[in-house]
């Protein structure tokens, strides 16, 4: 696995591609790209990183899995290609920002632009095999991604941190919730959508705090 990540991102985890775990996650990382389809491509699995550099983060938006079906995954959590249909969790996502902001729901699934504001659309687990979702989990990139929301805690102040569902809320405890605001809700997809996430105004709640540290709130 080529390591192609934005430099900012290397002086504050990079201490992590020198560890054995890392070594580890590679070597299963290029044998099941080898072996098969998987998802994203390989230039796009620090997408979320290349995209929004570290310096640059004022929201983190936490996921579990990258999409394993063709044309969807492109390295940031919740956001498909231009031109794929969007999937049920974004649906749901772009409903409650309508309802929360008023903000008409876009033509494109693709949440580049939020990431260009800076919003740090993070998977958990950055890899996938076509078809097989959770396939590339406890392999590595959980210890890896877990360093990079402790590193953003530590090393910058102010960050929004959006949780939702219980997967993600239990990165929470990585959070220094004394520097950081932490938003809780329940996952977006249909399953639990109507169980808190739905009303969470959480984009809203984001934007009020970054404006009270003089922060540009997001164009959602």
């Amino acid at each position: 696995m080529d390591v192609k990540i934005e430099e900012s991102w290397k002086r504050h985890i990079g201490a992590e591609f020198d560890k054995p775990y890392f070594a580890a996650l590679t070597a299963f990382v290029h044998e099941e790209y080898r072996r098969g389809t998987c998802y994203p491509p390989g230039r796009l699995i620090f997408n979320a990183f290349n995209l929004c550099p570290f310096d640059k983060v004022k929201v983190v938006i936490i996921g579990q899995d990258p999409y394993h079906e063709p044309g969807q995954a492109q390295g940031l959590c919740f956001s498909v290609n231009d031109g794929e249909p969007f999937p049920p969790s974004l649906v749901n996502i772009f409903k409650e920002i309508q309802a929360d902001l008023g903000t008409p729901v876009p033509q494109s699934g693709s949440l580049v632009r939020w990431a260009e504001q800076g919003v740090l659309l993070l998977n958990a687990t950055l890899t996938v095999r076509a078809h097989a979702a959770g396939s590339h989990q406890r392999h590595g990139w959980e210890e890896f991604t877990d360093a990079v929301i402790r590193a953003v805690s530590a090393d910058r102040d102010h960050i929004v941190f959006i949780l939702w569902g219980s997967y993600a809320q239990g990165k929470a405890q990585l959070i220094d919730a004394s520097r950081h605001l932490i938003l809780r809700s329940a996952h977006p997809s249909p399953l639990s959508a109507h169980r808190g996430f739905f009303g969470n105004h959480h984009f809203s709640l984001a934007n009020q705090y970054l404006e009270k540290y003089g922060i540009d709130p997001i164009k959602w």
